[in-house]
């Protein structure tokens, strides 16, 4: 999909897009209103999104799909006359930036970019359905890394990827995936969250107080919101 309102640029945009074998323009719109629920009912994979249109920027727009889509948001390659919005395109989580008149060289490397994240993504989901649940597979840049669930200690979440921490490891693992994907993903019984930003594997645990967790010397903090389902885990123990 194409949102942009300058006929000039539109044009040869959907001329660039018609001539990628796997690329296929399911619209265009001008007006950013519009564009929001037609991304909302069409779930492109793919919206090149203007910055500067009447009524509602690129930017707010890609902030209220990502708020309202959540991982199902299209990938979102910004499409401006100007640099300096760069940080704040991938502050909402754009794929990429192109600079007006957007040349072959760099539109193709941001399709197949945007190709190489759509494959990587819908391995993803494959490995999940077929998963015999004793492992998983976490997003590395452009690899698909395997993680057994047994050595996973806890994992800390960030706005846009997780740490997974891990016994088998002097370090951890940085995913670009979500909490709540993970969350989904770990419902075995072995694995709790306990906070906002922290879910745990609870065999791993070397002792807890009233709002702390210890694993060793790191001390993972228990909120109030998720203290009462991990009273309970606990209390099955005494």
């Amino acid at each position: 999909m194409i949102v942009d309102d300058d006929e000039m640029v539109l044009f040869p945009l959907r001329i660039l897009v018609d001539n990628t074998p796997f690329l296929n323009l399911l619209s265009f719109y001008a007006d950013p209103a519009e564009a929001l629920l037609a991304i909302e009912s069409q779930n492109p994979q793919l919206v090149f999104l203007d910055i500067h249109m009447p009524g509602l920027n690129g930017i707010e727009l890609a902030r209220i799909i990502n708020e309202r889509m959540g991982t199902d948001a299209p990938r979102i390659i910004f499409t401006t006359g100007f640099k300096h919005f760069a940080i704040d395109a991938y502050k909402v989580n754009a794929l990429d930036y192109l600079l007006k008149p957007v040349e072959h060289d760099a539109f193709m490397k941001a399709v197949y970019k945007a190709k190489a994240d759509i494959e990587n993504n819908r391995q993803l989901q494959i490995l999940a359905d077929y998963t015999e649940h004793d492992f998983i597979f976490l997003r590395v840049e452009y690899e698909l890394v395997k993680v057994y669930l047994k050595n996973i200690l806890y994992i800390e979440g960030f706005k846009d990827y997780v740490k997974v921490y891990v016994t088998n490891t002097d370090g951890y693992i940085k995913s670009l995936t979500t909490m709540k994907n993970l969350e989904e993903k770990l419902k075995t019984g072995a694995f709790m969250r306990v906070h906002r930003s922290f879910i745990v594997s609870l065999d791993k645990i070397d002792s807890v107080t009233r709002s702390t967790i210890r694993f060793g010397k790191i001390l993972i903090p228990v909120s109030e919101q998720y203290r009462e389902p991990f009273k309970k885990f606990i209390d099955k123990w005494f």
